[in-house]
């Protein structure tokens, strides 16, 4: 098994966190994992994203030109990797941020309306799992388990009572994804 993701957004949308959590959780399941983000003095408000692979076997490289799947989180992200997905991939999007959905018909296409959601359960600050679930309802390429534990070891210890938030929002995400 190889999974390679490309995860894009503004800066500020947890674009690198969740990228860097899906690795962690890879890397404590024993795969091997490459992580490797992109952005530069636009990190908070600008498009910002990171590549992630993870595999059962030896990455040869981490610099990808096309990807299983890619996460895009806002209309610019979209316009630069769509074009990206490898065919028969697939391409996640969050309904808030964009404006004119995929059109190519040799990918699949999934809506996760996860800012909204976010909002209507009061965890705006768990968006980004919310795509993290949705994703990983498509391609389980790591456990819950993992990924929670990822999060623990990620965040500060002062935000741990945000850890079931964030169980609550991979959760909810995983119900949420939608095939377009």
């Amino acid at each position: 098994m190889k999974h390679e993701i490309i995860i894009s957004g503004f800066g500020g949308q947890g674009v690198l966190s969740m990228g860097k959590i899906l690795a962690y959780a890879g890397l404590m399941e024993g795969k091997e994992v490459t992580w490797m983000p992109a952005y530069g003095p636009e990190q908070r408000g600008g498009t910002a994203n990171v590549t992630v692979i993870v595999s059962d076997k030896p990455i040869s490289s981490p610099i990808l030109s096309s990807y299983d799947t890619a996460i895009v989180l806002n209309q610019p992200s979209l316009e630069k990797f769509q074009g990206k997905v490898k065919p028969g991939g697939d391409i996640i999007f969050d309904s808030f941020g964009i404006a004119e959905q995929p059109t190519r018909s040799d990918i699949n296409t999934w809506c996760i309306n996860a800012m909204e959601t976010a909002a209507e359960l009061k965890l705006m600050k768990c968006f980004n799992m919310f795509v993290l679930g949705g994703l990983l309802k498509l391609h389980p390429i790591v456990t819950i388990e993992n990924v929670m534990k990822a999060l623990r070891k990620s965040l500060p210890e002062r935000h741990w009572d945000l850890l079931p938030m964030n169980e609550q929002a991979i959760l909810k995400g995983m119900e949420i994804i939608k095939k377009v």
